[in-house]
């Protein structure tokens, strides 16, 4: 069945067969041709968060009948990849794909629209964006900015990263160089970490180098390609600055104002298609690459309780540090934390209840 098929028949849910329905009349009435431009944040060879860009690109084109089409261009094609949401703001593209927390130096509200230190799962972030509204209260912030944001795309959990040399202490993050991106890197400099935020592109070769100590990215399959094992064997988990990272489009505020309804409500089902297929792609694809990497040699390491409740307790400074200020962080921040405080109740009874005891069938081989 192909993708156009596809759509039409309302297979994609709620979001896109409410574009169909919108989209399909519209399109009778001589909607005009567009083409857009949008610069990912990321390289063609990271193909599973770099393709969640052409995935919504694509249901845009089929569910307008070709009429609003979006060019997708790697990082760098057009502009540098941590540049690509000032080029949306300033005009130079109508769109792009990329981390929120990337920008998190320009204010910490964007550090928000992707993941937190200790924040929400991908599960959590799903639900507190599209049923506890803060897909809205991210747009409140993101519209003073020049962008209008949709979630596209979550990485799930990640791992806590490659390192030359074992993490057993917290006096052994003192002074390690590490690429990290968004708030984690805030945490980790009160651990004596010195952050440093490198474009995927360029993270081996600084590795390599010996410019950086360690990195994080994002999870097996994307660390297999990067290759970083060959020069940073220990690998640790968990990612506990992104429990569950979401991944955005960016629209120029102006031009996403301007178009047709149409248009918009199409944007807004593909990037939800989008954001849903990366995370099914994460999900079976990293079960077999961490297989591989460990027959490569990398060395599987656990962050102990104790760098875990230090950077817990660091974490909870920096956030008392940054809502003392900063009003739209603020904001966004208690609402998520309410909602993480009654998610963990329920997720406590089904989600940590039933993996638990399949976990324990899988670890006795009888699964």
């Amino acid at each position: 069945m192909d993708r156009r098929s596809f759509i039409r028949k309302g297979a994609l849910g709620g979001a896109a067969a409410a574009a169909a329905s919108v989209a399909t009349p519209a399109l009778a009435e001589d909607l005009p041709e567009i083409t857009w431009r949008l610069t990912s944040s990321f390289p063609k060879s990271l193909d599973t968060i770099y393709g969640a860009a052409e995935t919504m690109a694509s249901y845009v084109s089929a569910m307008t009948g070709g009429k609003f089409k979006i060019q997708v261009f790697a990082a760098g094609e057009i502009v540098p990849g941590l540049q690509a949401a000032d080029a949306v703001a300033n005009g130079t593209v109508e769109a792009c794909h990329t981390a929120s927390y990337y920008y998190w130096g320009k204010d910490a509200t964007y550090a928000l629209g992707t993941a937190v230190p200790f924040g929400l799962n991908a599960r959590q972030q799903n639900g507190w964006y599209y049923y506890g509204g803060g897909n809205d209260l991210l747009n409140e912030f993101y519209n003073t900015q020049g962008l209008h944001g949709l979630p596209c795309g979550n990485t799930g959990a990640q791992m806590g990263g490659w390192f030359r040399k074992e993490i057993n202490t917290v006096e052994d993050l003192k002074g390690v160089k590490m690429r990290i991106g968004g708030f984690g890197g805030k945490v980790m400099e009160k651990l004596g970490v010195v952050p440093q935020q490198i474009a995927g592109g360029d993270i081996y070769p600084s590795l390599e180098k010996g410019t950086i100590d360690a990195t994080e990215w994002v999870g097996p399959y994307d660390d297999e390609k990067l290759g970083f094992y060959k020069v940073a064997p220990y690998y640790y988990y968990p990612g506990w600055w992104e429990g569950g990272a979401t991944l955005h489009a960016f629209f120029n505020k102006d031009k996403f104002a301007a178009l047709p309804e149409a248009y918009q409500v199409a944007l807004a089902a593909a990037c939800q298609a989008a954001n849903s297929d990366m995370l099914a792609a994460y999900d079976y694809k990293n079960p077999g690459a961490l297989k591989t990497l460990m027959a490569n040699g990398a060395q599987l390491r656990p962050f102990s309780p104790e760098v875990l409740q230090a950077c817990y307790n660091a974490s909870q400074e920096v956030y008392a540090e940054i809502t003392a200020s900063n009003a739209a962080f603020k904001k966004i921040y208690e609402s998520q934390l309410a909602y993480k405080r009654d998610a963990y109740v329920w997720a406590q009874l089904s989600e940590y209840n039933f993996d638990t005891f399949m976990m324990i069938q899988q670890r006795s081989g009888t699964l």
